[in-house]
């Protein structure tokens, strides 16, 4: 089915969401993912909260300032307005850690070609691809960009989503890199939600700058990234470092420009074949190294040091058919923690549901359902250097997070297809469900 033009879909204005504040009492809170306030003493001397024990989170002024069990919730927050949980099962606002989400068109065909034989490699020399995105994207006007992401960007945010990273990537030159993050930035203005842009210009090379890869690479360094971060539009920088893409020592180039400016950076790593681009990446301090379905031993040791997320994209891994599995077992023992997302794009993971993502990363990497959930809140959260704000439930933070009309944790991993009619709290106001 084509797409509907930008021009039938008009920016609707947006609904004043009520506040969260008050004592959010009659809540299962889910294992793992949240951290009980301590007392007056010094501890956390309140019955322990467990599974099937009712629990408070008490929020004031748009953040959590308490959260344990309900029989032990202090005289001061008894007479504050109530939210009745009805038992629901509460969770961190999940994050998406990696997403192309701003650009135009579709490639649909490219997915019948696969399907038809074609390799990965053979519909992007084809000219499909990444650059066919890039095409679509350039002829966008900013409010086009942003009038056909916004649609997939509220299937996520009704899917509990309170924070998402968007990079840029399909511009491949100043004027519309900018046009890309600038639209991620409107996005998050527009929907009250939190957006890390990752300026993405090392994505591929655009079609003029054909057999000049290291020309291209000296832009996106020396010309594009300064630009674009004294404007404020970069909170992280990113490269796809593969055979198709850039190589090792111009990955390196971007990351020294990255560091010169202050800017942590991510890595498409090891997603075709083992570049090693990982631990180059951990030697950078990278936020995470991403797709890591040929990661080596080295890598792994590298990322483990550095303390690096490992993000698995299963969308990617299934659209493309891939049969090499990320190192689950050998990230496990190092203890390098994984992340999940949907890394939507067009291409290769038009994926709306981060639950979704979640269900496949168990079904096909094995992960535990404690990995799976941990992996779209806690560690998605570090995977974009928002550990301390985002993916725990706790004092402190700002209050994000989700109520699932659900007994048991698992059920969130567990399910496919279904779209929980969740209550989701984003930056203190309170989104209830759609109605059916």
């Amino acid at each position: 089915m084509t797409q509907a033009t930008p021009a039938t879909h008009p920016i609707p204005e947006r609904a004043v969401a009520p506040s969260a504040d008050g004592c959010w009492h009659n809540l299962c809170l889910a294992p793992g993912l949240f951290e009980m306030t301590e007392s007056d003493e010094g501890d956390e001397s309140q019955a322990s909260v467990t599974e099937g024990t009712l629990a408070c989170i008490v929020v004031q002024q748009g953040r959590v300032v308490w959260v344990g069990a309900q029989e032990v919730l202090p005289e001061q927050y008894l007479n504050l307005v109530t939210h009745d949980g009805l038992g629901q099962l509460a969770t961190p606002g999940l994050i998406d850690c990696h997403t192309h989400l701003v650009y135009g068109g579709e490639r649909a065909n490219e997915f019948a070609m696969r399907l038809a034989g074609a390799t990965y490699e053979e519909v992007a020399k084809a000219g499909g691809g990444i650059v066919s995105s890039v095409k679509a994207t350039r002829e966008a006007s900013e409010d086009e960009l942003v009038a056909l992401a916004l649609p997939r960007l509220e299937q996520l945010l009704a899917e509990g989503v309170t924070a998402i990273e968007i990079k840029s990537g399909y511009g491949l030159a100043l004027e519309h890199e900018r046009k890309q993050l600038r639209v991620a930035r409107r996005l998050g203005q527009l929907c009250g939600v939190t957006v890390r842009t990752t300026f993405l210009g090392a994505h591929a090379l655009p079609p003029e700058y054909a057999g000049r890869s290291q020309e291209y690479t000296d832009l996106v360094s020396q010309v594009m990234l300064p630009a674009l971060a004294a404007e404020g539009l970069v909170d992280a920088v990113d490269v796809f470092c593969e055979r198709i893409a850039f190589s090792l020592a111009e990955t390196e180039q971007v990351f020294q420009a990255a560091k010169a400016l202050g800017l942590p950076v991510k890595l498409h790593a090891e997603q075709l074949s083992n570049m090693e681009g990982a631990a180059l990446a951990a030697q950078y301090g990278a936020l995470s190294c991403d797709h890591i379905e040929h990661l080596s031993e080295n890598g792994i040791a590298e990322m483990k040091q550095a303390g690096t997320v490992a993000v698995l994209l299963p969308g990617a891994f299934y659209t493309l058919r891939d049969t090499q599995v990320p190192p689950i077992d050998a990230l496990r023992v190092a203890k390098v923690p994984m992340a999940v997302s949907t890394d939507h794009n067009p291409g290769t993971s038009p994926c709306l549901s981060l639950l979704l993502m979640a269900n496949m990363a168990c079904t096909l990497f094995r992960l535990t359902v404690p990995e799976a959930l941990a992996g779209i809140t806690t560690h998605a959260a570090r995977a974009l250097g928002l550990q301390h704000e985002q993916g725990l439930i706790a004092a402190g933070r700002p209050a994000n997070f989700v109520l699932w009309p659900v007994q048991h944790a698992a059920e969130l991993a567990y399910w496919f297809g279904s779209k929980p009619q969740c209550t989701i709290v984003r930056q203190g106001k309170v989104f209830a469900p759609a109605k059916a």
